[in-house]
This record gives C-alpha cells, sequence and structure tokens, in this order.
C-alpha cells in the first residue's frame, strides 16, 4: 500500500502549496446579522437542521450493518466514520469551494478553500438566509451522507485504504462539481432552449449521485463470494437506523430551503407523506409478489418514499406526495428485485435500487407535479421543466459513473488492488482490518 500513501501524502502537499497561491479575496458581504429580524429564527432552524442531517450518518451505519453479516457490523462502523472525516476534511479544504464559489459550469474556484472568506457575521455570499460559514457546515453534512450511502453498494469486499483515497478524489471530481453544476449556478443552469432543472434537496447530487458511484464501484470490484451467508443479521439495528433517517430527512428536505417559513412547513409535509406512501405501497407490492410484508421490507419502502420526494419536496402539494411516494414505492421494489435477479451486479445494500431508481423517479415526478410557478408539466402543459429533469438525470448517471469508474481504477491500480481476498473475505473485514469483532461471544 505505500505507493497510495505516498501519492496521498504529495497530493496533500501540492494541494496545500496551489491553495496558498490561489486563494482569492472573499466578495463583500449583503448584510450584518441582526439587520433583518429574520435572520436569527432561520440561523436557529438550521443549526437543528444541520444537526439532523449529521445524524443520518451514523444512522447508515445501523441501517447498513443491521442488514449484513455480523461479521461486517465494525467494518460498516468504521467506513462510516472513515466517510464522514475524509468527506468532511475535503469539504473544508477545498470541496465547498469547489462546490458554492464562482467559477464556471462544471466547477467552482478558489474563494472558499481553507475556509477563507467565510463569515459567521455577515450573510449574503454563498446564499440570502444564513451565514456563509453556517451553510458551509450544513452542505458538508450532505457530503457525509452521500460518501457514507455509496459504499453501501460495495459492501464488504473493498479494503479501507482504497475506500479512503477513493474517497479523497471522488469528493473533489465528482461530488463537488456536482453540487456546483447543480446548486452552485453551473452547468444545470445553463441549459439551452429554456429547459430548466430542479432539485431541491439532492435528488440528483445524493441520490442518483450515489447510486450512479455504487454502481461504478460494484462493476469494477465485482461479486461478493457465494459461499458467504447474506442474510440480515439484525434487524432491529436497521429498524433503528432507519428512526435516525427518517428524522434526520426532516433536517435534509425541511432545511433545504435555508429559512424557516412555508417553504419548509411543505418540504416536511410532503416528506412525512411520501414516506408513508413510499412504506405502504412497498408493502402491499410485496405481499402481492412474495406473499408477505416483513419489517425490513417496510423499512425500504419508507426510505423509498422519501428519496423520491427528495428533489421536489418544496415544490409540490402534499396530495402530490401521494402519487411520488407510492410509485416511489412500487418502482423502487421493483428495481431492488431487478438489481438482486437480472443485473448481475452485488448491489449489496440496494443502493442503486432504492436511492438511484427512486432518485431517477423523484426527478421525472418533480417535473410533471410541480407547482404551476415551478413550470410542473400537469399544472401548466409546459414541457421545459421535465424535459430539463430528464437531461438532468441523463448526464448525472453517465457522469458519476464514468467519473467514479476511472477513480476506482486507478486507485486499484496505485494499490495493488482493492479488492479483499476470498479468505478474508470469508473470515470478515471486522477481524481482518480491524482486529475488532462487533460480538463476542
Amino acid at each position: 500500500m505505500r505507493p497510495l500513501y505516498i501519492i496521498a501524502g504529495l497530493g496533500f502537499a501540492a494541494l496545500a502549496v496551489l491553495m496558498l497561491v490561489l486563494i482569492a479575496p472573499g466578495a463583500d458581504a449583503a448584510h450584518e446579522i441582526g439587520e433583518d429580524p429574520a435572520d436569527m429564527p432561520n440561523m436557529a432552524w438550521m443549526m437543528v437542521c444541520t444537526i439532523l442531517v449529521f445524524v443520518m450518518s451514523p444512522g447508515i451505519a445501523l441501517f447498513y450493518g443491521g442488514m449484513l453479516r455480523k461479521q461486517s457490523m465494525t467494518a460498516t462502523m468504521t467506513q462510516t466514520m472513515v466517510a464522514m472525516a475524509v468527506m468532511g476534511i475535503m469539504w473544508i479544504l477545498i470541496g465547498f469551494s469547489f462546490a458554492f464559489a464562482e467559477g464556471n459550469a462544471v466547477i467552482g474556484g478558489f474563494d472558499y478553500a481553507f475556509m477563507m472568506n467565510l463569515s459567521s457575521d455577515t450573510i449574503g455570499g454563498t446564499n440570502d438566509a444564513i451565514p456563509d460559514m453556517q451553510f458551509m457546515i450544513f452542505q458538508m453534512a450532505f457530503a457525509m451522507l452521500t460518501a457514507a450511502i455509496v459504499l453501501g453498494a460495495c459492501a464488504e469486499r473493498v479494503r479501507l485504504p482504497s475506500i479512503v483515497a477513493f474517497l479523497c478524489i471522488w469528493s473533489l471530481l465528482v461530488y463537488a462539481p456536482m453540487a456546483h453544476m447543480v446548486w452552485g449556478g453551473g452547468l444545470f443552469e445553463m441549459l439551452p432552449f429554456d429547459l430548466k432543472t430542479l432539485d431541491f434537496a439532492g435528488g440528483t447530487v445524493v441520490h442518483i449521485c450515489a447510486g450512479a458511484t455504487g454502481m461504478a464501484l460494484v462493476y469494477f470490484i465485482g461479486r461478493r463470494s457465494e459461499t458467504i451467508s447474506l442474510r440480515s443479521h439484525s434487524v432491529p439495528l436497521t429498524f433503528i437506523g432507519c428512526i435516525l433517517l427518517i428524522a434526520g430527512w426532516m433536517g435534509f428536505n425541511g432545511g433545504s430551503g435555508l429559512a424557516i417559513d412555508g417553504v419548509a412547513v411543505n418540504a416536511v409535509t410532503t416528506s412525512f407523506v411520501a414516506m408513508l406512501f413510499g412504506m405502504a405501497a412497498w408493502g402491499v407490492v410485496q405481499y402481492l409478489h412474495a406473499g408477505r410484508v416483513g419489517a425490513l421490507g417496510l423499512i425500504a419502502g419508507s426510505i423509498s418514499g422519501l428519496v423520491a420526494i427528495t428533489p421536489g419536496a418544496a415544490y409540490v402539494s402534499p396530495s402530490a406526495a401521494i402519487a411520488i411516494g407510492a410509485i416511489g414505492g412500487v418502482v423502487c421494489y421493483l428495481g431492488v428485485i431487478f438489481m438482486r435477479s437480472k443485473s448481475g451486479l452485488d448491489d449489496a445494500l440496494d443502493v442503486m435500487g432504492i436511492h438511484g431508481i427512486g432518485g431517477i423517479w423523484g426527478g421525472l415526478a418533480t417535473g410533471i407535479f410541480a407547482f404551476a410557478a415551478e413550470g410542473g408539466l400537469l399544472a401548466t402543459g409546459d414541457w421545459h421543466l421535465f424535459v430539463g429533469q430528464v437531461v438532468a438525470t441523463l448526464f448525472t448517471l453517465v457522469f458519476c459513473f464514468c467519473v467514479s469508474y476511472a477513480i476506482i481504477w486507478v486507485v486499484s491500480k496505485a494499490s495493488k488492488g482493492s479488492r479483499i481476498p476470498e479468505s478474508e473475505e470469508m473470515v470478515g473485514q471486522d477481524v481482518v482490518e480491524h482486529g475488532e469483532p462487533a460480538y463476542v461471544m
């Protein structure tokens, strides 16, 4: 692994020198905190939402870990914490700047590198509701969660050093550009032919991106050994993780408007509605297909509904959220069945089946059901938003898959292999890599 560590060390050193040379002075802030009486409530709300989104990453560790073998529980928790650390550090150093500083159509500049020019006392740089520093932390929680979701696709197969190297590069070449193109004034706001796109809380940036990235990793790494058990070792742990995710999602969607107002109320309401109808629809389809309903199915259905509503949570009505959530539960169930039985890929924890497929449906549904003011197809009969959503979805799938595949290929070559041997896979990463079995019998 020495070449990998040397490359990583040189990369950080070069990055530090580059930042010191290229950091630019920031723009003047619009106003100081206190001039607008709405500042403090918005800031308080966003503090709560940031904590809620942050808790989703540990929730993912429990959610994923319970669905794997008991030999993989420690590894799942470790990989989740590593994802949080790597994405958080890279976000602080340069990721946030690449995502939200002024730049070109694909990536931002260096204005906010090393947290330079981010104020806690003024509002008006990257947004008009909260201080840039608070906005940076809120968005950092999104970056952490996206990486944690990705790792579920290739669970139980990839060495930890390769995960670290992959995420370091991926954070700058995939996640930050996606955030810039969608939310930072980049490509998705420059579409030709008057096309427009909407992604309120991360349908493309988080869910479709995670699904496509996960597929790139799985396609490159391959399937798990057929000799290991694929049964969930702790449904209660997965249930606890699910509850943390549902609670966190209210900050994830509810906070994406950056203010405590009617938009937040609508986003939280549509999220709850879609979650409930997604769960119910999954249960019905599972019963019709398999003759029974399981706890894991209802858990997956609730997440499916939340994924589906994420891009349009603020742009659709609660009535539309019923259809979005219910259809989301059905298409994600079918997506999981296809990935497991027809695709030939080992998407260990249904990242593409739920986040990818659910995100695709949610993006298209936003184009269909959005309020008239946003240009929804049903409300206006205008096709520009819907076609824009199709274009954004296709671009995200291709961009995230291709760049992610290139990254894992380079990392694997540099580290002389990212896949753990079958003999170690049988024992489990808890013991082989970490020396910490989760359960001492």
